[in-house]
């Protein structure tokens, strides 16, 4: 089966006072129905700037985008319209992305009015996805200021489904919630993609979250993804160090837990003049003169586990790996 969101080798850069930042360099991914893929990194990794070129909110500068067969990675905004109701995006700050001068049912109710719906069956459908997030329908004539944090970001999550999209990008969506209304959005989260379909792209620092909700795991490092593969085998045995010294870093609710070391070192190097060779050689313990020489490729099984390192803790999918030249 095709996948819903096919995206090849993108690259996002732009000019500064300083030189050019190299937001992307090379992304590859693929996002199926029904699926929600997660992308971790640390902060200035290049996880948001991933999610809002693949929306077309900021320009690629290499690379293509594409829904099912379409490449929409260079139409212009007319062109690009019919595709805004199979791809749509779920902000990180609820109260942010909530015009407070609107009612709740104007705001979720735009894209409707923008798509020419009448006002009795913007009405009608405003209603039928507030009762969907599990708020009353009666909430529409609201304002945001009325409701908690928990509430306004099912409303974005309302927003977000009522074109009944095909892939939503989650843009850090839970982060700025408690623990226990996090859990509750996850939950409604995964209830709705169960119910229709619905494929998420889901950008998050909590580790714990991204373990819970997603199917596949993409890990970014300095504009290009390192390690993916199923999320259960990575948790359970990250193949790149970094990915390593990502989980070890995450906080566990068990103390007796294990825990393994934070191999972690110093910060991430500017995108602007990213070091040659490896990304990663100058923060990783198992560095060697070819990881400062020779960028590492992603390799492995492209349906499986797939790793960008030249010294792995691990080779994933080995038989289907050609011999590493060491």
């Amino acid at each position: 089966m095709k996948p819903l969101l096919t995206v090849n080798h993108l690259q996002v850069s732009y000019p500064t006072r300083d030189g050019r930042v190299f937001a992307l360099s090379g992304v590859d991914f693929t996002l199926n129905r029904g699926e929600t893929v997660g992308l971790v990194g640390e902060s200035g990794c290049g996880k948001s700037t991933l999610g809002k070129a693949v929306m077309r909110l900021i320009p690629s500068t290499g690379g293509s985008i594409h829904i099912g067969d379409a490449d929409i990675t260079h139409l212009g905004r007319k062109a690009l319209l019919p595709y805004r109701a199979d791809m749509q995006m779920m902000f990180q700050d609820p109260q942010g992305s909530l015009n407070p001068r609107q009612s709740v049912g104007k705001s979720i109710g735009r894209p409707l009015e923008v798509a020419g719906w009448h006002a009795a069956q913007i009405r009608r459908r405003v209603g039928e996805l507030l009762e969907l997030v599990g708020l009353p329908a009666a909430a529409a004539s609201r304002y945001p200021h009325e409701f908690s944090g928990g509430q306004r970001q099912r409303i974005g999550i309302a927003r977000a489904l009522i074109l009944e999209p095909k892939i939503v990008i989650c843009d850090e969506p839970v982060s700025a919630l408690d623990v226990s209304v996090r859990a509750q959005v996850i939950n409604l989260m995964r209830d709705i993609q169960q119910r229709t379909g619905v494929a998420y792209l889901f950008i998050s620092h909590d580790l714990s979250v991204v373990e819970y909700i997603s199917d596949r795991l993409l890990v970014m490092y300095l504009g290009r993804i390192v390690e993916s593969g199923p999320t259960r085998q990575i948790w359970a045995g990250p193949a790149h160090p970094y990915t390593a010294a990502l989980l070890a870093a995450a906080p566990v609710a068990d103390p007796r837990a294990p825990r393994g070391q934070n191999i972690l070192a110093g910060e991430l190097p500017s995108p602007i003049s990213p070091p040659p060779g490896c990304p990663f050689h100058t923060r990783c313990p198992r560095a060697a003169e070819r990881c400062r020489a020779e960028r590492p490729a992603l390799r492995g099984s492209g349906a499986h586990r797939q790793v960008a390192c030249h010294f792995p803790l691990f080779e994933p999918d080995a038989a289907q790996l050609p011999p590493l030249a060491l």
